[in-house]
């Protein structure tokens, strides 16, 4: 039985009663966590015992006479971040944003539902969708990349699986949260179009997919706090978009003031209680809280952790805790999301029996490659790394590794290699969570942070590339990273490159298995790659304001007429799709494009279908383009397919701040229909609405 809004509101009722039976004193017991924040903090450096940060699910409220359960905690995105060796380590969400697989995405939130379940939680704090205006942005790794239309889709994706399986999905971090290293100091601000129509479109569309948790950020909006923000929580979240579940702080530093937040619209205080609690009783015996607003609170809880307490029918143990089937999943997202970008010569795939001996290059070649050691850190059983993968792969091969320090002896092997691999990128240490206690160290162990000084390689990865690249033709490079990484300095230096993202514990057998055709690539890029830094979006890394611009990514590009190096939604395949017939119109709310899609190749693919809509008619100051829908066909070689995509109207609309609201306009709009962003690759019509 699936815990649907309706369904929770139909506990209303109940919880009401419940509510009316307390004291002041257990209502506010309810709003804030069991855990100290001294606990939490000595859990996110080295333990002798690996009692890491949320090694258990974190406890909030509960009130045992009444059967109200209390709220457990458990972290996310990449898998459960409780226990040691236990759980299943998925690719990060910006890989599983490359597959463009909203079926794929909503097992994954089955599977992590269970595995919340197996370790007796009942919420799960991994719907990270905020938009990366800039790719620095160290935790941008957990989201799903820099469209706001994807994010949505993807994220909502997520919430339907989670709560599936009867667990509190919650969306974080609400909102404007894309910096790392100043987001506990940071104010960030923007008109109210970029409000409406970029940041926060995507968090109303989980809200609408049924979310029943939502987690404020540490950063301010427009000077004031966002866990204290009456605006965004209240007025907006709240009352404009009617959801019905709980709020919660971000931890330790997401409440700065104990009567702004209550008042603010704050439900929870996680993970410890240091404003709530004593002080939130006083607040209200003393006039500065309405006892209303304890209330709502109360009444937001209990319905909530109840609704879900009585829906949950299943009796999950420690069994699905990174069992085969879910282990199974993370290697299909591998293979799904990893993404050919370069592949000159039809170099790939690799022939196993003509390949005797690969030479491996690059520090990251022997390194479990899973993403940061923040809040996301998901400790499975084994990771496979990408010499691990290529040994199992092709057991014939020679799989030679050397970390490349030595330019005259990697040389030396390039030139006795069937081919040669590059692994470079990044790591925990380069981007990530970031809680500093020094300058150069943080409580997660590793330094983290936005990638502040360059979106490219390491100059010695880059220097390694140029260098050795060309003395074998045979040479590819996987870059291992969370965002988008420059490629104009060595991309001619060698004839096929792969993104690889941080590709999960099964991520160097995908790795492998693309590398020798066992697997099809058929990830697109959920970014856009342009030729110089300077196109993108300029942000002060460490800084007390920051403003952010309507247009960000491949729009800003489009915008600004300055061609990508590659394109948004862009990825090749060992076979080839050809897009013929495409058909376009608008039937009352509803705008769709269709196309036939054949696989002409050789072999077995998928191809990822894309649907942009134009407003070069538009009155305002509007995109190019935008993308408005995705959807992923697998074909036989040969085979022809159908393939239609539809968009409600009300994705088309932009936000009149003159009345206040979001808007149709009523013209002629362009419709797109093909395999990435580039006009290229698409086919136009157009539809009058």
């Amino acid at each position: 039985m699936k815990c649907t809004k309706s369904k929770r509101l139909s506990y209303t009722e109940k919880a009401q009663k419940i509510a009316a039976c307390l004291t002041l004193e257990e209502k506010v017991a309810l709003m804030g966590g069991n855990v100290s924040l001294e606990s939490m903090i000595e859990n996110l450096m080295d333990d002798p015992d690996n009692k890491h940060y949320n090694y258990i699910p974190y406890d909030a409220g509960g009130i045992e006479k009444y059967n109200v359960p209390p709220m457990l905690f458990c972290d996310g995105p990449r898998g459960v971040v409780c226990g040691n060796g236990k759980t299943t380590c998925f690719p990060v969400s910006m890989l599983r944003g490359a597959t463009f697989d909203r079926d794929l995405e909503e097992r994954i939130g089955r599977a992590i539902g269970k595995e919340v379940r197996g370790f007796k939680g009942n919420l799960f704090a991994g719907i990270c969708i905020n938009l990366p205006y800039n790719p620095s942005w160290g935790r941008s790794q957990e989201v799903y990349g820099e469209e706001s239309f994807h994010l949505g889709e993807m994220g909502a994706a997520l919430t339907r699986g989670v709560q599936e399986e009867n667990v509190i999905a919650c969306i974080k971090h609400y909102a404007f949260n894309q910096m790392e290293i100043s987001r506990f100091k940071v104010s960030i601000d923007c008109d109210i179009r970029t409000e409406r129509e970029v940041f926060l479109p995507h968090f109303k569309k989980c809200i609408d997919s049924g979310a029943a948790g939502v987690m404020s950020s540490y950063n301010r909006y427009k000077g004031i706090h966002c866990g204290h923000h009456d605006y965004l929580l209240n007025q907006v979240l709240k009352a404009e978009w009617g959801f019905d579940g709980f709020i919660m702080s971000d931890f330790g530093w997401g409440i700065r003031d104990t009567v702004e937040a209550a008042n603010g619209g704050q439900n929870m205080e996680m993970c410890c209680t240091e404003f709530f609690g004593e002080k939130l009783v006083k607040a209200v015996k003393d006039g500065l809280v309405p006892e209303s607003n304890i209330d709502d609170a109360a009444l937001r809880i209990i319905r909530t952790l109840i609704a879900f307490d009585e829906a949950y029918d299943r009796d999950y143990d420690e069994s699905v805790l990174g069992c085969k089937e879910h282990i199974a999943l993370a290697l299909e997202a591998a293979r799904k999301g990893i993404t050919l970008i370069k592949n000159n010569n039809n170099l790939l795939p690799l022939n196993k029996e003509a390949t005797g001996r690969v030479v491996v290059l690059g520090k990251l070649g022997e390194k479990e490659v899973t993403g940061d050691h923040g809040s996301s850190q998901v400790r499975p059983a084994y990771v496979v790394t990408p010499i691990k993968g290529l040994a199992n792969v092709s057991p014939k091969s020679e799989i030679v590794y050397y970390n490349g320090e030595d330019l005259e002896h990697a040389r030396e092997l390039a030139e006795s290699a069937d081919a040669v691999i590059f692994v470079v990128g990044y790591d925990h240490d380069d981007e990530g969570e970031y809680v500093a206690t020094e300058p150069d160290k943080s409580y997660t162990g590793s330094i983290g942070g936005d990638r502040k000084d360059s979106l490219g390689l390491h100059r010695d990865e880059i220097d390694l590339i140029r260098i050795i690249g060309p003395v074998n033709e045979n040479s590819v490079v996987v870059m291992i990273g969370g965002n988008m990484i420059m490629t104009e300095e060595w991309k001619d230096s060698v004839n096929a490159i792969i993104m690889a993202y941080y590709p999960g514990m099964e991520g160097g057998t995908a790795i492998a298995e693309i590398i020798f055709g066992d697997v099809n690539p058929s990830g697109k890029l959920p970014f856009v790659v342009p030729f110089r830094e300077s196109d993108l979006p300029q942000v002060n890394w460490d800084t007390t304001t920051q403003w952010y611009d309507y247009y960000h990514g491949y729009a800003k590009l489009e915008k600004e007429g300055i061609a990508p190096s590659i394109p948004y939604g862009f990825g090749l395949s060992y076979t080839v799709f050809s897009v013929e017939n495409a058909e376009f119109r608008a039937s009352g709310n509803i705008v769709t494009a269709s196309c036939d899609v054949t696989n002409i190749g050789d072999r077995s693919g998928d191809e990822v279908i894309q649907m942009y809509i134009g407003f070069k008619n538009s009155a305002v100051d509007r995109p190019v383009k935008l993308l408005r829908g995705f959807q992923r066909v697998s074909l036989e070689k040969g085979e022809t397919r159908k393939v239609e995509i539809s968009c409600p109207v009300e994705e088309l609309y932009w936000f009149n701040p003159k009345a206040g609201r979001m808007e149709l306009e009523h013209m002629e709009y362009e419709v797109y229909i093909g395999t990435s962003s580039a006009n290229e690759d698409l086919l136009q019509g157009s539809v009058t609405l």
